[in-house]
Parts: C-alpha cells; sequence; structure tokens
C-alpha cells in the first residue's frame, strides 16, 4: 500500500471512531426485533414479521421474524408484487384478512416453506415521507373476531416506529457510501480526503450531495479537539431525537 493510500485510510479510520458513534444505529437489527416482538406479544398472534424492499425494488426480503416459523421466514424473499406482503407494498395499503385460504394473494407455497401457514393476517405498509420501505404483518391472532378499528391503529404504531428506524440505519449507510466515494477520488488526485470531499459536495452531478456535505462537515468536526467533538454529537444527538419525535406525531 502507497503512503498517500495509507494515510487517506488512517483519515477515514479516524474519522469513524470519533463521530460514527453520532450518527450509527445502536444495535438496528436488535431494535426491529424488539419491535415485532412487541406487536406479537400485545397482538397475541402466532407470529410477526417485517418484509424490506431491496435494492431494486424488485423482491421482499424478509429481515427479522418473531414466533411461529420465524427461522425459516428470515431470509425468505418473494417478488415484489407476490402474497399478501406483495400487495401491500405495491398498493401502498393496509389490510386484514381473516381467512387467508379464500383469498387469492395469498402465497401459499411461500408460507409452506417456512413450516407455518397462517389463517389470519393483518398488514401494513411500512413508509416514511420519502418512500415506501416494505411490509408489517402480524399472523393468526389470538384474541378472536374480526380486527377492528383499534388493531389497524395500533399495528400502525409499529409500522412507524420500524420505518423510523430503517431509513435512520439507511441514512448511516448512504453516509458511510459517500464517505468511501470520497476515499476512491482522494486515491485518484493527491491523497487528501478534505479535499477529494469538497470537490464531491461541489460537483453537481454527484449522488446525494447532502450526504457528501454532511460527510465533509463530520471529517471537519474529527480533526477539532474533543471538547468541540463532545458538543457537536450532542448536538447532532438532540437533532435526531427532534426529527424522530416530530415524525412521529
Amino acid at each position: 500500500m502507497s503512503q498517500r493510500s495509507d494515510r487517506t485510510l488512517r483519515e477515514l479510520a479516524a474519522l469513524a471512531t470519533e463521530v460514527g458513534p453520532a450518527l450509527a444505529p445502536v444495535g438496528y437489527e436488535e431494535l426491529l426485533l424488539a419491535i415485532i416482538d412487541t406487536a406479537r406479544r400485545l397482538f397475541d398472534a402466532a407470529a410477526c414479521s417485517l418484509a424490506l424492499l431491496d435494492d431494486d425494488a424488485d423482491e421482499l426480503v424478509f429481515h427479522v421474524a418473531s414466533g411461529a416459523g420465524a427461522p425459516d421466514v428470515v431470509g425468505l424473499r418473494i417478488p415484489a408484487g407476490s402474497g399478501i406482503a406483495g400487495w401491500v407494498v405495491s398498493s401502498g395499503q393496509a389490510i386484514a384478512i381473516d381467512d387467508v385460504s379464500r383469498d387469492p394473494r395469498f402465497a401459499a407455497d411461500a408460507a409452506q416453506s417456512t413450516g407455518y401457514v397462517p389463517r389470519s393476517i393483518l398488514a401494513m405498509p411500512l413508509e416514511t415521507e420519502r418512500r415506501l420501505l416494505g411490509c408489517i404483518e402480524v399472523l393468526d391472532r389470538r384474541g378472536g373476531g374480526a380486527p377492528g378499528l383499534d388493531d389497524m391503529e395500533l399495528l400502525s404504531v409499529f409500522a412507524r416506529q420500524a420505518a423510523l428506524a430503517i431509513e435512520g440505519g439507511r441514512v448511516f449507510s448512504d453516509l458511510g457510501q459517500a464517505l468511501l466515494a470520497a476515499v476512491a477520488a482522494a486515491a485518484g488526485h493527491n491523497g487528501e480526503l478534505r479535499g477529494a470531499l469538497e470537490r464531491l459536495a461541489a460537483d453537481e452531478t454527484t449522488p446525494q450531495r447532502d450526504l457528501v456535505e454532511l460527510a465533509r462537515l463530520f471529517y471537519e468536526l474529527g480533526r477539532l479537539g474533543p471538547e468541540e467533538r463532545m458538543a457537536a454529537t450532542h448536538l447532532v444527538t438532540e437533532l435526531l431525537a427532534y426529527a424522530r419525535q416530530r415524525r412521529a406525531r
């Protein structure tokens, strides 16, 4: 490795060490699992799962699941327009089905592959102001009776919380990609990460310029003293808490 590349990577590592905790979602997967596990318990349901659209929006991927069939549900992929989850994502509408065997949208083959075939499903889209992310499903409520408005309102609470957690995780991932793009650019110039970030932020053709500019600001933050970094981290944490509170309303 050249001295120039080595210096750039050291700068990136130092940046991640100093300011990464301010942005990194703590226990991202654990948080999603806690959300659906709590939903399953409150609905007294046999199972609950969360599926997200992949990068190409061609497939729904089940990321977390709780209850019956959970080990085989996690990692399951279905076409984006397939099954109840696919219909919810395609339409952007919530749905409650008492008997899935009578609904032609139900993907029985996918359910059978998990070893658990539900009878009833509550499903709701996961979305933020910017985009639709996926779907949350509650299978076989044990309370009995047709689901009412209160059930769908309760499920919407869990859907909002999951969507906020997912969006936060993706913003962190996008910021990491912006930093890696800057590293690649720095390697092609003089090896200075700061200059590469400034060039990318100034280029109107750069994807997600706002995140590149944020990466540049955090680079500058990483070069300050510990007191300044602590103060800036506190401000960012407070801003994120405020933004999440506003979105949850």
